[in-house]
């Protein structure tokens, strides 16, 4: 039996934690993430977590603590966000193609400079190139829902891949929500202890991360791109598994009030769920639009999306990350790609928004989608247009 209590998202991330039984988390406290691994060193201390706490001099660090670990068979955690993923970086693709199962929490931040504390996507595009899986959640019960999903996810021996769970810095990580926290003994039920197949041991002396030269590095880079499209059903029968357990299922898209819509909004994270007020205001006036939001960015749904936009004229996609001197922001591009040899598919208008962790309302989100109409039928100058950008 679950028990619904207001709690702070970050907060509830440390209670996932716990619940998914973690040996060990390495982290380096940075804002807005701060509140997650407070909370998890607390219960560490309290004995209410049986787990090593490794406080780190910094976020490299963290995530080399996280792949010895790991490496070893321990269930690793950690948790980061703008600036501290950026310096853990580097060992974000050692992480993934050493195939190393660790579950990282990232608190959405804007990279500097200027130096920005608040929530955007610049620090998640960072890592679409990584290896790593990434799941975006829309509110607080999606998060704590999906670390633990995340690790059973990463675990599977037909995936062992490090996974992501991105949630927006302070409009999910300080904010308090109801949320369902199911007991131990169902989260038990769903998440099996972890036993990692290839574990260092001195008995058994393995290497592993070795030299590759260039007779060999292309066939591991095809393996890890093979592996990663394959980790694609075992994410969605993991959800069914969820949703079976605890009544709340998720897919890599999800949409509200898109069908016959033939003009559609595309959002991730905690935006999606403000994007929908202006949809009920808009069908209220009797426009015909929907909204997407965007679950799974890798492995990227592309079936899932095409079978989204179908029948749509417009699709407008909103991005809260720039791709500096490019066609517009990574998700627009993306999507363009995956549509372009549709014989039948909707115009797409891209739109950045949201920088910085600058709000958008539901009544600005009636203006990006009146505007989005607006090119889709006379065009613009500019590849992609930056919403509420002052003069």
């Amino acid at each position: 039996m679950s028990n619904r209590v207001g709690i702070e998202v970050s907060r509830a991330i440390a209670v996932a934690a716990k619940l998914a039984r973690v040996d060990v988390v390495a982290a380096y406290p940075i804002t807005p993430q701060t509140h997650i691994v407070e909370d998890i060193a607390e219960l560490v201390a309290n004995g209410e977590l049986d787990a090593s706490y490794v406080p780190v001099e910094s976020e490299h660090s963290a995530m080399s603590a996280c792949l010895g670990a790991s490496a070893v068979g321990a269930r690793a955690f950690t948790a980061t966000a703008g600036q501290g993923l950026e310096l853990m970086h580097e060992v974000l693709y050692v992480a993934s193609a050493m195939q190393l199962p660790i579950v990282m929490s990232l608190a959405n931040r804007a990279l500097s400079s200027p130096l920005s504390i608040w929530g955007d996507h610049s620090d998640a595009m960072s890592m679409r190139d990584t290896g790593w899986i990434q799941l975006f959640a829309a509110n607080g019960q999606e998060v704590l829902d999906n670390i633990l999903c995340a690790f059973r996810i990463a675990e599977d021996r037909k995936v062992l891949l490090p996974t992501v769970v991105h949630l927006d810095g302070f409009h999910l990580t300080h904010v308090i929500e109801p949320i369902s926290i199911p007991e131990p003994s169902e989260v038990d039920g769903f998440l099996p202890p972890f036993n990692y197949p290839l574990p260092l041991d001195p008995d058994k002396p393995v290497t592993m991360g070795a030299f590759a030269p260039p007779y060999i590095y292309p066939e591991t880079k095809k393996a890890q791109q093979v592996n990663l499209l394959a980790a694609k059903p075992v994410i969605l029968q993991s959800w069914k598994e969820f949703g079976d357990h605890f009544g709340r299922y998720y897919s890599p898209v999800e949409s509200y009030r898109a069908e016959g819509a033939k003009v559609l909004l595309l959002t991730m994270g905690s935006y999606s769920e403000t994007a929908t007020l202006a949809i009920d205001s808009l069908r209220k006036d009797g426009k015909m639009v929907g909204a997407l939001s965007l679950r799974l960015w890798r492995p990227f749904p592309f079936e899932e999306i095409r079978q989204a936009v179908k029948g749509a004229d417009v699709l407008i996609v909103l991005d809260r990350a720039v791709s500096f001197g490019g066609p517009g922001g990574p998700v627009c591009s993306e999507i363009k790609a995956v549509l372009y040899d549709e014989a039948r598919r909707p115009k797409i208008v891209g739109v950045v928004g949201g920088l910085g962790g600058r709000d958008i309302s539901p009544s600005d989100f009636v203006s990006i989608i009146n505007r989005g109409i607006e090119i889709s039928q006379t065009g613009s100058e500019q590849e992609f247009e930056m919403f509420g950008v002052r003069e």
